[in-house]
């Protein structure tokens, strides 16, 4: 099976690429997160991908697009939903790509992270599934979130502290 990974960032990254070798598929990761702010940030994640790659020998393709004023104009006013935007702008990126690689399916880092909403996650990959007649390859990579963040520190990959939105940055250090 060839499968297109989207990857939110390298730590989320490690465990499920992990699991899907070792059930021997062959997988091309993807960078495209508009939604991380600010920009510094967005770079830091992008590096430690690509520090990643360089240490994994990994296929990574990039789309690199600081889409701060486009993921403002679609979430201010309705913030509580900008979960389902975010997801489903990088997962329809996915499966554009993943049908113009001939791949056989696409996924997303995003399904590890314990932090995530895996049941909306899940819906918008099936949606972009049936949209682009690409297999959407659901695998639960939660049971391996901590594996990954461990095995992640010890390479000395760069590990944000909020999921990435300018909102969930506020939310992370508003608490403190």
């Amino acid at each position: 099976m060839k499968l297109l990974m989207h990857i939110c960032c390298a730590p989320c990254a490690v465990y499920p690429l992990t699991d899907i070798k070792q059930k021997g598929i062959e997988v091309t990761g993807l960078w495209f997160n508009p939604n991380i702010h600010p920009y510094t940030e967005y770079k830091n994640r992008m590096d430690a991908l690509k520090e990643l790659q360089r240490l994994w020998d990994l296929d990574v393709e990039y789309t690199d697009y600081y889409g701060l004023k486009e993921y403002l104009r679609n979430v201010v006013g309705s913030e509580e939903n900008r979960c389902e935007y975010c997801y489903s702008v990088r997962l329809e990126e996915s499966a554009k790509k993943a049908k113009e690689m001939n791949a056989d399916a696409f996924t997303t880092s995003l399904l590890v992270s314990p932090y995530q909403k895996f049941g909306m996650i899940m819906d918008i990959g099936r949606e972009m599934q049936e949209k682009y007649s690409v297999e959407f390859y659901g695998g639960d990579f939660r049971i391996g979130f901590n594996e990954g963040r461990k095995m992640s520190k010890e390479m000395g990959l760069y590990r944000q502290k909020y999921c990435g939105c300018i909102y969930s940055e506020m939310e992370r250090y508003g608490r403190k």
